[in-house]
């Protein structure tokens, strides 16, 4: 384990925000990094920034332990919630299109898992392509023929490439240095490109409402966002910012007593019973507390880039 200093600001000046519940390891456990992991309220201790408000894991494991349960991690549950998950990307794309003029180019999904964002992408035109450092996500990608490196955004495959587009669904929380994150995608942007960000919002009305009981509180969330402090960090990186608010998903009722069910068990069983009994698992539907944002920006044109 490793005690870190803000990633937004850079100082060391924290209060508590909530104890950790679980006990630290030398090595996280690698099944609580599954995207469909239902371990709520198992975190590492969460404190927030006294300077500038940021929210993250400290202390929390070593960079390298992160990776290698990311590259190991195996997630079948994911494949079952493909419809829901085809439909949240499909209104993702079209938000994205609106909110910034493109309809088309060259994309890069970071975190494509099995490349579901990156085929519907496809579908609609673009010329999309992801990167993931799952073995077996890429792998199934491959298996569907989607272009997706098995890797992260130093995969030598990125090195000299520009796109019209990058999107982060539900990754910044999850990597190590999310600013430097950042700082890869701007180089990896032409002049003038896109990026998505989605993740989640702790300082939504939800979040504050639940406190200790916000279920996004969970071991593979090592950095928690508000609308402000993901908008400052985009800044900090070069970007300017077209647009930051709520956005929500699709789930099917069936996932979605499962996801319950991690969250109050009884309740989680007697959803589960009525749906199957009613023959609505498959059926998706959506969903939005508040608590989850999207962030659309741009790098600049040339002749206004940072300097």
């Amino acid at each position: 384990m490793i005690r870190v200093n803000c990633n937004l600001c850079g100082r060391d000046d924290w209060r508590l925000r909530f104890p950790a519940t679980v006990k630290t390891a030398i090595r996280p456990d690698v099944a609580a990094f599954r995207c469909t992991c239902a371990g709520y309220g198992s975190h590492l201790q969460i404190v927030q920034c006294r300077h500038c408000g940021y929210v993250y894991s400290n202390p929390r494991w070593l960079p390298e332990a992160l990776l290698d349960a990311y590259i190991a991690v195996e997630d079948d549950t994911y494949l079952v919630e493909r419809a829901g998950r085809e439909l949240t990307f499909r209104r993702h794309l079209k938000a994205l299109e609106r909110a910034t003029g493109l309809t088309g180019g060259r994309l890069l999904d970071v975190g494509a898992y099995i490349g579901v964002f990156v085929e519907v992408a496809r579908k609609a035109g673009w010329d999309a392509c992801g990167v993931e450092p799952s073995r077996w996500a890429a792998t199934v990608a491959h298996q569907q023929g989607l272009p997706v490196i098995e890797g992260t955004l130093d995969a030598p495959q990125l090195d000299g490439q520009q796109f019209d587009a990058i999107t982060l669904w539900d990754v910044i929380e999850h990597v190590d240095d999310p600013s430097g994150e950042l700082a890869k995608v701007y180089r990896l942007l032409r002049p003038g490109g896109v990026i998505a960000v989605h993740t989640m919002d702790i300082d939504s009305l939800a979040a504050r409402l639940m406190g200790r009981r916000w279920p996004w509180l969970m071991d593979m969330h090592i950095h928690y966002f508000s609308r402000r402090t993901l908008v400052q960090m985009l800044e900090k990186n070069g970007f300017e910012v077209i647009w930051a608010g709520a956005q929500g998903r699709y789930l099917s009722l069936g996932y979605l007593s499962t996801r319950v069910a991690g969250f109050s068990r009884p309740l989680g069983r007697l959803l589960g019973g009525i749906v199957k009994r009613l023959g609505l698992a498959e059926t998706a539907v959506p969903i939005n507390f508040g608590d989850l944002i999207t962030a659309y920006a741009r790098r600049p044109e040339e002749g206004h880039d940072k300097g």
